[in-house]
């Protein structure tokens, strides 16, 4: 099997290895991008439903988690979602907002996927895939033999995702790596993840599966308005997948069910009605959701019937539902992967490693998680933008 030199190589074709890939050959590196996967991109190909949600307006370094939170400020201040927008007209290629500065494209993650990999082709950038790789070493340069060929390359970077969703071919092939060199992890979790609860406790809300609501979930100093959705297994919906990052295993969550309304002074104002309770809520919950906490967090009575402190003991509940799930429906439904490569063992100028010279990590494979809504695709290109002028 030949011998192949080049400059860079890239392991893994994604979000951040296309982009650092494509702006290490405009500098006229020798790049080779390599994947196991016969298909690229797959995690853009899905993202969004399909509409790629490829940046969020309002990146900032607040939007991300990571052990090292100020690691991620240099990278986003320098490759913007401006910079991406830039590359997506010069393609003709449309966009919209959609709310909370999500930035959707018209014609689908496709179109960005082939922009991408044109301006991979158009810098020079050579592909090895599908290829399965059985070596990676190090004497002078980076040593990496796969099932297609051997490849010898003075910097050697790692863009090979994290564990979430493995039916699209999720491996922890990066961590290993990581492992290898003796480069620090942080632990790993399910980010951006349905909670589930146990079925026991969770039988008398299983029946909502399906309804939906605007309300405020807060974990610790955390909290997101957004839509929750009850599930048959616990509760989703984008509020529930934010604070799914930052929730702690054991620990409960606070849900605001009626974030826009005091609803201890309406039972005050409406003290006289013959209304039933349950009919009362239903003005302001979805009706199943209204029924069962009038007939299991309190006593369907009219409310001119219930007492001033039963009242106000369900207004309280419903302004901070206190409820611990058992756990997440883990990286099989999980949108990214919280936790990885430690950040404070990399350059947050360049990712390369700071005892390792030439080996980079760029996107999810880092410690390095944004929250949803294109936030984590910012990340790849910033990361892979940044990687890409040094390696």
């Amino acid at each position: 099997m030949s011998l192949q030199q080049t400059d860079v190589l890239i392991i893994g074709a994604g979000a951040a290895g296309m982009m650092c890939a494509l702006t290490a050959a405009r500098r006229g590196r020798s790049v080779v991008l390599l994947d196991h996967s016969s298909r690229l991109a797959e995690k853009i190909r899905i993202s969004g439903g399909g509409r790629c949600n490829f940046t969020n307006l309002n990146a900032k370094p607040e939007n991300y988690l990571s052990q090292n939170p100020h690691f991620c400020r240099s990278a986003l201040a320098r490759f913007t979602p401006q910079h991406f927008i830039a590359m997506l007209d010069r393609h003709g290629i449309g966009y919209h907002e959609k709310t909370l500065g999500q930035l959707f494209c018209d014609e689908g993650s496709e179109a960005v996927i082939a922009m991408l990999k044109s301006e991979c082709d158009a810098a020079g950038v050579r592909w090895s895939m599908p290829c399965e790789i059985t070596e990676v070493g190090r004497s002078d340069a980076f040593y990496v033999a796969t099932s297609r060929a051997k490849y010898r390359a003075a910097s050697l970077v790692v863009a090979t995702g994290g564990l979430s969703i493995p039916k699209i071919g999720a491996t922890p092939f990066g961590y290993k790596i990581a492992e290898q060199f003796g480069v620090p992890m942080t632990k790993l979790k399910p980010g951006l993840v349905p909670l589930t609860f146990h079925p026991e406790e969770w039988a008398v809300y299983a029946e909502l599966s399906g309804a939906s609501l605007d309300a405020v979930v807060s974990f610790g100093k955390h909290s997101f308005r957004e839509n929750l959705l009850f599930t048959h297994r616990g509760l989703s919906g984008p509020a529930i997948l934010q604070i799914s990052s930052y929730w702690e295993q054991g620990k409960p969550l606070s849900i605001d069910l009626l974030p826009d309304l005091d609803i201890a002074a309406m039972f005050l104002q409406h003290r006289g009605s013959k209304m039933l309770l349950g009919n009362f809520l239903a003005q302001y919950l979805p009706k199943r959701l209204a029924d069962i906490v009038a007939t299991k967090w309190a006593l369907n009575a009219p409310l001119n019937q219930c007492s001033d402190k039963e009242l106000r003991a369900l207004a309280d509940k419903l302004k901070d539902w206190q409820i611990t799930p058992t756990g997440t429906q883990g990286y099989s439904k999980a949108e990214v992967t919280c936790g990885g490569v430690d950040t404070r063992a990399l350059s947050s100028k360049t990712m390369e490693c700071n005892e390792v010279s030439g080996l980079f990590f760029v996107g999810e494979v880092m410690d390095v998680t944004g929250q949803l809504g294109g936030y984590n695709f910012q990340w790849a290109w910033a990361s892979g933008h940044a990687a890409g002028l040094a390696a």
